[in-house]
């Protein structure tokens, strides 16, 4: 999708209407954003996010490819606390994001596939300019998270993760460090290689740096965000097999990957003053005959057993060994993300993420920025009560709960576990249970499959960081 302040002869104006309804006479496109109260009170910010998305998805449903938008009429309907920046910031994203779909695998139809080539944003200010700038960039690296998401699990192996991340993040001020499986035996990281065992496809740990705010070297660097993502590239189930239809989609459970990949991407693009690190331990969980049992012990690069009860309890597994390897780079906060359990979903169904920390402040923080930048979240405990769920049989730590893979405090015991592993570290930490977002779900105006969660929050969390504040908000 292009931007452009200035008319095109071709372009179908967009009008905003009260309403829900939607017409469109050949010349004008009316979209219809609701029924305000009495006195014309504009739309929310999440309503917002979605009215602007839907100006899209109805110019695609007309088979429109250039539109015309009057920036003033958009920031009229727009929250009031809103800056032009922001306006444009926020629905500039919504557009492309909308405008995305998952057509890699389709025969292109004679006519193309439907998508809005241009948009003409007119009256903007500079200010706006700079906001759809800004939009357009973030939507961008969102939905090639989308993409990268949505590719089928026979065309994204460990190796080929590995390789696309190399690919990815490049420029002055980044690295990219892929470790093997001889690399992660020297290292102990016993959780990756073991559930990796499983599958013809070697396990990879990709960590890739970006230190926009001071060199990658010496002592008195400031200290990074440290961001991890579960790369599974397909999850089976492993010997504790998964039924066929909770089989389906497992190839976008290295959706927590891909975010963090392609926000150590976008930070780079927007050239932060920040350092952030990402690192993304990448396996297929298959059952092979060298695939890790149900009462395995792997030992983990912390040096504590962990119990393997289920072998399809195995993103947690590998983010452990992710947490520990994280130390390495004295973080001022550890955030680890996955599409971890399905129990995420049945709490809090398809509209948020869990997220779970040990940090008060840190826990205010990530809810504020979801409400800012769309991706929200919702608090889980981290009590003492819980730990209980962390204690082992046999080994250190049970990758399930001793009583069982039961429908009761899944999230928290997914949480609970990692946080066993968080305990060494010298930061805050905080895990994002991202299962409910990894797919669209009706009425937001997004294309089937992946939808690049959470990587706006992410962004703005970096953001936080990089404008004088700590990860948790505090002034430094």
């Amino acid at each position: 999708m292009k931007f452009q302040t200035t008319p095109a002869k071709d372009a179908i104006t967009v009008d905003f209407i009260e309403g829900s309804l939607n017409r469109f006479d050949g010349k004008t496109l009316s979209i219809g954003y609701g029924n305000p109260p009495a006195g014309g009170k504009p739309l929310n910010r999440r309503k917002f996010v979605l009215f602007t998305r839907k100006v899209v998805s109805t110019a695609k449903q007309n088979k429109l490819k250039t539109i015309s938008v009057d920036f003033k009429s958009l920031k009229s309907i727009a929250p009031k606390d809103f800056s032009d920046a922001e306006v444009a910031k926020v629905a500039a994203t919504s557009f492309v994001m909308a405008d995305y779909e998952h057509n890699t695998y389709k025969r292109k139809p004679k006519d193309g596939f439907a998508r809005v080539e241009v948009v003409c944003l007119l009256n903007a200010s500079k200010e706006a300019i700079e906001g759809a700038k800004k939009g357009h960039w973030i939507a961008e690296e969102v939905n090639a998270c989308r993409e990268l998401a949505n590719t089928p699990g026979g065309d994204l192996t460990p190796k080929q993760f590995s390789a696309l991340a190399k690919k990815t993040i490049k420029g002055a001020d980044t690295k990219v460090t892929v470790l093997g499986r001889k690399e992660m035996e020297k290292l102990g990281m016993g959780g990756v290689v073991g559930i990796g065992k499983g599958s013809d496809n070697e396990p990879q740990f990709v960590a890739v740096e970006y230190w926009g705010a001071s060199p990658s070297t010496g002592s008195g660097r400031l200290k990074p965000v440290v961001l991890i993502g579960k790369g599974v590239t397909f999850d089976s189930g492993g010997l504790n097999l998964k039924p066929g239809d909770h089989m389906y989609e497992m190839h976008m459970d290295m959706s927590g990957g891909a975010a963090v990949l392609y926000t150590v991407a976008l930070v780079a693009k927007l050239k932060l003053k920040a350092n952030v690190v990402g690192l993304i331990p990448t396996v297929e969980n298959m059952p092979g005959q060298h695939a890790v049992r149900p009462g395995d012990m792997l030992k983990s690069m912390s040096g504590r057993h962990i119990e393997v009860l289920n072998t399809d309890a195995e993103g947690r597994v590998i983010l452990a060994d992710g947490i520990t390897y994280a130390k390495k780079y004295n973080p001022a906060v550890v955030v680890d993300v996955a599409t971890l359990t399905g129990a995420a979903l049945t709490a809090l169904g398809t509209q948020c993420s869990a997220v779970m920390t040990n940090d008060q402040k840190l826990e205010d923080t990530l809810r504020a920025l979801g409400e800012e930048s769309g991706d929200y979240v919702w608090p889980f405990p981290v009590w003492e009560e819980y730990e209980a769920m962390t204690k082992g049989i046999f080994g250190d730590v049970p990758n399930i709960s001793t009583d069982g893979n039961s429908r009761y405090g899944g999230v928290i015991a997914g949480g609970m576990f990692l946080h066993e592993f968080a305990k060494d570290l010298d930061c805050p930490w905080a895990h994002i249970d991202m299962a409910p977002r990894m797919t669209s779900t009706p009425g937001e105006h997004l294309a089937k499959g992946a939808v690049g969660a959470p990587v706006r929050l992410l962004l703005a969390l970096v953001e936080r960081y990089a404008l004088g504040h700590s990860p948790t908000g505090e002034a430094k």
